[in-house]
Parts: C-alpha cells; structure tokens; sequence
C-alpha cells in the first residue's frame, strides 16, 4: 500500500475517526485506524466494537492495499505537520512498519494485520431516510443533557429515537430521561422514516454523530435496524450497535393536567438561579422557588454556607406557591429554552413541573422536584 495525501485531507479524517478509539485496550487491534488505499482514493476506519466511523478522502494512490496503525499517534502526527504539506504513507512487503513521510519528517510506526480489524456488518439496515442535518442537531441538542449517567440503568444511557403521531402530526422524536428531568424534542418526520423501530441510540454514539454533523452538509442519511444505526454524515459514515433494551413509557411521566402557568424571563431566571445556587448544598444542588402574584422569589438555605434570595417578576395568576429544584437541572433546561420566556406548569409541590419553551413549540422538558 502507497498513497499520498494533503495534510489537511489526512488530518480532517484522522480527526473524525479516532474520537472512537478509547485510550486503553485489552485487543490491541482496537487501538489502530485501518487504512485503505483504493481506486477512488483513501479511506480510514476505527471501532470500539461497539461503534465505527470510516471516512473516505482525496489521494493519490501509487500501490493499493490496507495498513493498520495507532489512530491517536498517526493523528497526533498529522496534527504537528506544517499545513499545505503532503503526506506519504506506505506498507512495503514485509515490512511491519507503516512509513509516514512529510517533508523531511520521517515516521516509522508499528503495524498490526489489516485482516485482524474488525468490521461492522451493516446489510440488515431495513429503514432508510434522509434528514436535514439542522434537525437532527436540534433535537440532539436538545435532549442529550437528560441522558443518564448511571450504568445498571444502562436502558437511559442513551436517547430514545421513534416515529410519533400525535394529533393528526406525524414527526420524529427524540427523547432522554435520567429519572430526574426529562427532554422531549421532535421534527417532522422525514419521508421514508414510518416504518423505523423506536431505538435506543447510545450516549457515545449520541455524541459522535453530533460532532459529525458539523461537517456533514444539509442532509445527512440514516439507516436503523432492531440492533444498530447508521449516519452518512458527508465523506463519514457512523455505524453503531443500539442499546438493547426497553425505554420506558415516558408518556406517563408528561404532566398532561398542571393548571398553574408561571411565565418568567428566560436569561434573568437563569442567571439569578445561578447565583443563588453559589451556596447551595453541593450534593442536592436544591434552590426553593415561591410565586405569589407577580413575584417570583428563589431562596436557598446551607447550614453551613449561609443563605441567598433573590425575586424576580413573574407572570403568575393562580395561587401563592413554593417548590424546590435542583438548580444544575434548571440550568440544563434554561440553556435550551430559545425563546425569551420559559413557562413552568405546576401542579403540586410533589408532582412533576412542566416546562415549556415560548420559542419552540416542538420542545418540552419535565423537572421532578426535590422536598425543601
């Protein structure tokens, strides 16, 4: 195998690819990008086993064939060269070393056999459809601070993607809970995309498609089965195992019926719950709100910090009401909210808060309260 090419080329692939190689391994192969010089061009791979990234690129290739090496060095090397610079890579013979040539930069790396890499096989991927890549980022974005962290609830590890039809609107909706919050977000639900199995789409899977989508043009492809999915995000393709298991029916978790609306500033809400939190108890994090008429006020009390309140206006005509949260998770959602305003839906100071976002109707998040 010989092929040559661009720096840049060679770096935006590496770049790609290796975010799925983890720093230690037990199977040493996992630790190397696969490289392939064919007929139209180069292309690079790296697996976790559980997810794959490939990405095809630009180059001349002398001498076709395949070649392994350390996805984090060859990634780190390539990051160093100077820019415009071309870069050669060759496997010769019998040589067990991959050869990186650069200018007068010389490398010589360890080599493990191209027919040790693992491939993920990805024929069974019944249900294909396009989306527009600003859509699949939202709904990610909007979601993914909800998944859970806790493993033996490894079904929340991730988020749960599904075909809704919910008054006549048929949309595609992403959902993520950590039994603490909860966020919902959809879209229209692309053509192709009916017949698609409600899926769990893991944490780190979650993660690397985002950050592919930020060089993945307007459209992007998917393409999901009962067992795995995958995104053609531009040159890349994300290839990933789903998270076998049953999410739970989080319509039962959606208050349907909190009567009592309190609509607030968005930026003062979330800048004021900020600062009083400064003192809060670093495990529960809680912060008590009380709504009586116009006035909101927050209130935190730390035995051993001191005490902090602060009032705001708010729009508020039902009861006088008092409720505690836990002040990272109304960060969390405040930081999605695009609208000016946020509204809280309250029912009891036991029951789940809904809140709602004044400039996305196609979003809602739920906060489960805290006793204070």
């Amino acid at each position: 195998m010989k092929l040559t090419i661009e720096r840049a080329a060679l770096l935006k692939a590496l770049g790609h690819v290796q975010a799925v190689v983890e720093r230690r391994n037990t199977i040493p192969i996992l630790s190397n990008v696969l490289i392939t010089a064919g007929s139209e061009g180069a292309s690079f791979a790296a697996t976790d086993l559980d997810i794959e990234i490939q990405e095809s690129a630009d180059a001349t290739v002398e001498r076709e064939g395949m070649a392994t090496a350390p996805a984090h060095t060859l990634y780190e090397i390539a990051r160093k060269l100077p820019d415009g610079a071309d870069v050669t890579l060759e496997l010769a013979g019998d040589d067990p070393r991959v050869s990186l040539k650069a200018g007068r930069s010389v490398f010589s790396l360890p080599s493990l056999p191209p027919g040790d890499f693992p491939m993920m096989p990805s024929e069974d991927l019944q249900t294909r459809f396009a989306v527009p890549s600003e859509a699949l980022a939202r709904i990610i974005d909007k979601t993914r601070f909800a998944i859970s962290t806790e493993e033996t609830r490894y079904y929340l590890n991730g988020i749960h993607m599904h075909a809704a039809d919910e008054g006549g609107r048929k949309t595609l909706r992403a959902v993520a809970t950590d039994g603490h919050r909860l966020a919902l977000a959809e879209c229209d639900l692309p053509d192709g995309a009916g017949g698609m199995p409600a899926v769990i789409v893991p944490r780190k899977t979650v993660q690397e498609a985002r950050r592919l989508l930020e060089d993945a043009g307007d459209e992007i492809e998917m393409s999901v089965s009962e067992g795995k999915i995958r995104f053609k995000l531009g040159r890349a393709v994300l290839t990933s195992k789903l998270i076998d298991g049953a999410f739970p029916d989080y319509e039962r978790v959606i208050p349907r019926d909190n009567k009592n609306t309190m609509t607030v500033d968005n930026k003062r809400f979330a800048e004021a719950v900020d600062r009083v939190a400064t003192i809060s108890i670093e495990k529960s994090r809680s912060v008590k709100l009380s709504v009586d008429g116009g006035v909101l006020t927050l209130a935190v009390n730390n035995p051993e910090s001191g005490q902090a309140t602060e009032e705001l206006p708010a729009d508020y005509a039902h009861d006088a009401f008092t409720i505690g949260f836990n002040a990272r998770y109304i960060l969390d959602v405040a930081s999605q909210i695009e609208g000016d305003e946020a509204r809280l839906h309250f029912a009891d100071p036991a029951s789940p808060t809904l809140v709602t976002d004044s400039g996305d109707a196609d979003a809602l998040y739920v906060l489960m309260p805290l006793r204070v």
